[in-house]
């Protein structure tokens, strides 16, 4: 369902736990058996089909109605199944990257945006007024692809209980012939690269700013 945007409702709960594991023989066996019995034939058609690379892992994530993940964005193609409960996800492409204003690479919240959906602040982040996106609610049973650097935030619905979803994580597959215009993950990628060997090659994470400035303004603005 496409949105343009949404303010989201915070409701106030002292404490609400929230559990992620990776899925292995120490989570039980009932979830095991669960496990071995998904439907492989269709999840290795999906990883051959789209050319992704290996399955790397699995995730257990439960938590308490409530609970959300604030917007980030992974470097790994993501299969999110709900077995439990249901979750709204709002998905956003890379193209929205300069509306959601991303941490550095070396900032310990890498991956993640300095925005919150729950509470904006339009004052501070003023792109945030352009950003589009999608609604997705997941019921158990469902299985939503998230594309790797594709931003979602992911919260468990008020009154919908206990929340059980797993992931799977499967890497980039081979790089064929490059074609362009690159596309917007491509790009996400290239920005990435750019500022960790930044960073790398001085030595220092606070001289990156002024650095990307000199080099930018009065030349390309």
């Amino acid at each position: 369902m496409p949105c343009v945007w949404l303010l989201y409702v915070s409701i106030t709960i002292p404490y609400r736990n929230y559990l992620q594991q990776t899925l292995n023989d120490a989570v039980g066996k009932r979830i095991v058996i669960d496990f071995l019995g998904f439907n492989w034939d269709w999840i290795n058609k999906q990883q051959n089909g789209n050319n992704w690379g290996p399955l790397t892992a699995n995730l257990l994530l439960i938590g308490q109605e409530g609970n959300y993940t604030p917007v980030h964005y992974d470097e790994q193609h993501n299969l999110f199944a709900q077995v439990q409960g249901c979750k709204r996800i709002f998905l956003f492409p890379p193209s929205q990257f300069e509306c959601l204003y991303p941490y550095p690479v070396y900032h310990p919240c890498d991956r993640q945006c300095q925005v919150d959906l729950r509470a904006p602040d339009f004052d501070r982040f003023p792109k945030l007024k352009r950003l589009k996106g999608y609604e997705v609610i997941v019921k158990p049973g469902d299985v939503l692809y998230i594309p790797m650097y594709w931003f979602h935030h992911v919260e468990s619905i008020i009154g919908s209980g206990i929340t059980t979803s797993i992931t799977f994580w499967y890497k980039s597959g081979p790089t064929g012939k490059i074609e362009y215009p690159l596309k917007p993950q491509q790009k996400m990628a290239m920005m990435r690269n750019i500022e960790k060997m930044i960073t790398e090659a001085l030595n220092s994470s606070e001289e990156v700013p002024p650095f990307m400035q000199n080099m930018v303004l009065g030349r390309y603005t």
